[in-house]
């Protein structure tokens, strides 16, 4: 199973759930997702996006259990 370190990356970054939204051009809500456990419902394109704007890759932006 996959989950999200998105948090992990937000806070080596010093990122807000409003910063990093902002940056990203997306919601709150969205950020949200993608943090827990609805990462599923994010679209393969928001998690380019989010992956962009921190300077990762998308696969960064999970681990496996």
């Amino acid at each position: 199973m996959l989950t999200s370190k998105l948090t992990e990356i937000m806070d080596d970054k010093g990122l807000t759930v409003l910063a990093l939204a902002d940056k990203a051009g997306i919601s709150t809500r969205t950020v949200m997702r993608a943090r827990g456990q609805m990462v599923g419902r994010c679209t393969l394109d928001t998690l380019v996006t989010v992956a962009t704007t921190l300077g990762v890759g998308v696969k960064d932006l999970f681990e496996e259990e």
